[in-house]
């Protein structure tokens, strides 16, 4: 009897082994595919530049892709006519399967170089998320990849906003402060929702909403963000963008010194936010 009763209990054991093989076999194998499917997800952050070669942080990039190794930044030269493109290879030199670098043969402004990078991204079948940040890195690209991480499924695209609060830090010049409400305020009255910053140059959305925003040449050089929001209106109905679009402090954006917008460009904005108001009302 004892026997038996051994030989029972031994056959148990190696019934429950072999189960608990199976079942870690199959666990790999998900875990691994779910791994992969992480991998073949990734996001690239586009970043137009022009004649950026005195001010182009190299030092902050360069700690940034040290710091991630999986990141894809796809810098598009909008005509430059100094050494940006220089700049830019120096930097894919040294990381050549986290830089990429498109060069347009003449100066077509910040909305046609951003769609170019956008278009360009978009044909990578893997690419799901897809962003823009300035390239002084006004606001950090650490800053930008803490924004990525709220898309989702109920989250389809991210802005941040340059609102002061008690704990941020907002440095603005005061004119460009002044001028930049009196323009908000017209845009979120343009397009018909409480917005409190369109313009802030750090963005970031699905690749769903990514094909409807970037598909055709934009009205504006540089109001293009309004048109995006318009798009993405249209496209999805009022409703759904607002339900699924999200405007988050930034903690951190420093304005520079040299502004690629021109003054004689403020007269001419006006003139561009009504033709895109007649245009997509």
């Amino acid at each position: 009897m004892t026997q038996i009763r051994d030989w029972r209990l031994f056959c148990t054991l190696w019934v429950g082994l072999g189960f608990t093989s199976s079942v870690l076999k199959i666990y790999r194998i998900f875990d691994k595919r779910n791994s992969m499917k992480a991998k073949g997800t990734p996001s690239t952050w586009v970043i137009p530049c022009y004649n950026e070669a005195n001010r182009f942080p190299y030092d902050r990039y360069v700690a940034f892709l040290q710091s991630r190794p999986t990141a894809q930044l796809l810098f598009v030269d909008d005509g430059s006519k100094d050494g940006t493109a220089q700049r830019i290879e120096q930097l894919q030199e040294q990381f050549p399967h986290a830089v990429s670098l498109i060069v347009l043969s003449q100066n077509m402004g910040k909305a046609e170089a951003v769609r170019q990078g956008i278009l360009q991204a978009l044909e990578n079948p893997q690419t799901e998320r897809l962003g823009y940040v300035d390239a002084d890195l006004s606001t950090s690209l650490e800053e930008a990849c803490s924004l990525e991480k709220k898309l989702s499924q109920n989250s389809q695209f991210i802005f941040g906003s340059r609102i002061l609060k008690l704990d941020n830090t907002i440095e603005r010049k005061w004119h460009r402060f002044v001028i930049g409400r009196l323009v908000a305020t017209a845009i979120s009255g343009v397009l018909g929702i409480e917005v409190y910053d369109t313009q802030c140059g750090c963005k970031v959305m699905s690749r769903a909403w990514a094909v409807t925003a970037f598909e055709k040449p934009f009205i504006s050089r540089w109001l293009f963000d309004v048109e995006l929001f318009f798009r993405l209106m249209q496209q999805y109905g009022k409703k759904t963008f607002l339900q699924q679009s999200h405007e988050i402090p930034l903690q951190q954006w420093i304005d520079t010194a040299d502004s690629r917008v021109s003054w004689s460009y403020g007269l001419k904005l006006w003139w561009d936010l009504f033709y895109i108001w007649k245009t997509y009302r």
